[in-house]
């Protein structure tokens, strides 16, 4: 069993930094859901708990994203020379068959900008929730406003990730060293 060193970074980038990215929003929603305002709580500190949660849930949508712009996203639009096996060329593959070039012209477009979207709106949310505990406390309209937010980043970060995942599977990003995970039985 192998995979080469594109598909682990391109795995690391989507299941690891993704995934956890997408379960780290949830887990704020219901955080923030169950939230009751308290006038003491605008007082006391934040926990620790959920301090390093928000910002571990942050750094993870902010890895992520950088992750496949200036990582794979390279790697996916090289350019294919003439003659070249298409499968190492992730976006000319995908754009050679009328049958699969909406995976590249309406997703792959549409998911490299919808993606930012999610660690900036996951910053917003941690920002008020550990900076301005106390405006989250005292005001309705704040609470509804960063739950819009972690809402909005939950949803682009599941449109980007459901693409990207997509994409993966109808055109891999391969190349680089084989890394030999498990050897074959003889």
């Amino acid at each position: 069993m192998e995979i080469t060193q594109r598909e682990l970074i391109t795995a690391i980038h989507g299941m690891l930094f993704g995934g956890f990215f997408l379960m780290g929003i949830f887990g704020a929603i219901v955080m923030l859901l169950e939230g009751r305002p308290e006038a003491s709580a605008s007082e006391q500190p934040v926990s620790r708990w959920r301090t390093i949660y928000l910002t571990v849930a942050v750094a993870l949508g902010w890895a992520a994203v950088l992750s496949g712009a200036y990582i794979i996203y390279p790697w996916y639009r090289a350019a294919a020379p003439a003659g070249a096996d298409l499968t190492l060329y992730p976006k000319y593959l995908l754009t050679a068959h009328a049958s699969t070039a909406g995976w590249h012209n309406f997703g792959m477009e549409w998911k490299e900008h919808v993606a930012w979207i999610a660690p900036m709106a996951m910053t917003t949310v941690a920002y008020v929730m550990l900076r301005h505990r106390a405006s989250w406390n005292a005001d309705r309209a704040v609470r509804i406003a960063v739950l819009g937010f972690a809402t909005t980043a939950f949803l682009a970060a599941t449109i980007a990730g459901g693409w990207g995942a997509m994409i993966n599977k109808a055109a891999p990003v391969r190349g680089g060293n084989t890394i030999q995970l498990m050897r074959s039985a003889p």
